[in-house]
C-alpha cells in the first residue's frame, strides 16, 4: 500500500499591478486566505474570494500548488 501524499495547496489574493498578470501592487497587503490540503478545497475558497470581488479588475486571487514547488521532482498522480 503506497502512502498518499497531501497536496497542499495555497489560496491568496490582492490587488494587481495589471489585470492580465499576477504582479501585486503591495506584498503587505496580500490576503491569505488560507492553505488547504487538496485542490476541491483550495478551489472552493478560491471561487467565493474571487466571485465576490469579480466586479473590480485589479484584483485577483489564485491558488499557488505548494506540493509542487516542495517537492518538483515528485510524478503527478491522479
Amino acid at each position: 500500500m503506497s502512502e498518499q501524499r497531501s497536496k497542499i495547496h495555497l489560496v491568496m489574493g490582492g490587488r494587481v499591478k495589471d489585470p492580465r498578470g499576477i504582479e501585486f501592487e503591495n506584498l503587505k497587503e496580500i490576503d491569505l486566505v488560507g492553505v488547504y490540503p487538496n485542490f476541491e478545497e483550495a478551489e472552493e475558497a478560491w471561487r467565493d474570494k474571487a466571485q465576490r470581488t469579480v466586479d473590480d479588475a485589479e484584483m485577483k486571487y489564485v491558488v499557488v500548488h505548494l506540493h509542487k514547488l516542495l517537492e518538483p521532482d515528485l510524478p503527478e498522480e491522479d
